[in-house]
């Protein structure tokens, strides 16, 4: 079984009787899916249009449109009141009136016009309307009371969070700044022991290049007093050869003297 929807819509129109004054109505539409019940007063009179399926199926077909996309339609104007939409309410003759409203499709401008019969029971029409729009009032109170109920514990939620961000972003700040002072020191340990190796390892290579320095000057001298060592043997054999040589000239020349005489 469909389950029916319900609109009310007020309008401010020129009053037929007096074209330079206006009134407002009130529409309340009651929706199903292949037909629907206006229901109009201005607070001393009422109409009522009562359009059928068959009604509905054939105004559909005069403008080539699906029932539903027609009630869609009818209901988007009629539920609101649409900018740029001309709606209005004109004397159709014998108490009756003509609802209609204006609307564009594909660029031209087309108007929708029902015919409303005066209410059998005015009273209980706008009794009816004024019943409906009490309830809604009603429900749009307590939603708005919800609402702000709602809004006020997410108010108060969100100050909660904002508190809590706050202390988190203190506690956040706190602990980096007592990491980084930690890290600072441990760092400048590691730093100060690092110093002390660079000087260690200094102190022992300068130490190592001494000691190199000394074996290489022991050395040195080693392989000079070797050096003098030879030079003396070489010039005492020098010397000693040279004497022998001279000893066989000395007795040669005495022999030729001697033969001489």
């Amino acid at each position: 079984m469909e389950t029916p929807r319900h609109s009310c819509l007020k309008l401010v129109l020129p009053k037929p009787s007096e074209p330079k004054k206006t009134e407002p109505i009130f529409v309340k539409a009651t929706w199903f899916d292949t037909r629907f019940d206006l229901s109009i007063t201005d607070g001393l009179d009422a109409w009522d249009c009562q359009a059928s399926e068959e009604e509905v199926i054939e105004r559909a077909a005069q403008w080539d449109q699906p029932v539903s996309e027609y009630i869609e339609l009818a209901e988007r104007y009629l539920g609101f009141q649409q900018p740029g939409s001309v709606y209005k309410f004109t004397d159709a003759g014998d108490g009756n009136r003509r609802l209609s409203w204006t609307f564009e499709k594909e660029g031209t401008k087309l108007e929708w016009r029902w015919k409303c019969r005066p209410s059998p029971d005015r009273k209980k029409t706008t009794s009816g309307i004024l019943d409906f729009l009490l309830d809604a009032n009603i429900r749009l109170s307590e939603e708005v009371v919800s609402k702000t109920k709602s809004f006020e514990r997410m108010k108060l939620e969100a100050e909660k969070c904002l508190a809590q961000s706050e202390r988190f972003n203190n506690e956040k700040t706190e602990f980096e700044s007592a990491i980084y002072a930690k890290f600072l020191g441990v760092l400048n340990t590691k730093k100060a022991k690092l110093r002390d190796l660079r000087d260690q390892l200094a102190k022992q290579d300068a130490a190592g290049k001494f000691a190199q320095e000394d074996e290489e000057s022991a050395e040195k001298t080693e392989t000079f007093d070797e050096e003098m060592s030879d030079d003396a043997k070489s010039k005492e054999e020098t010397v000693d050869a040279g004497t022998s040589k001279a000893v066989p000239r000395s007795n040669a020349g005495g022999r030729k003297r001697i033969t001489r005489k």
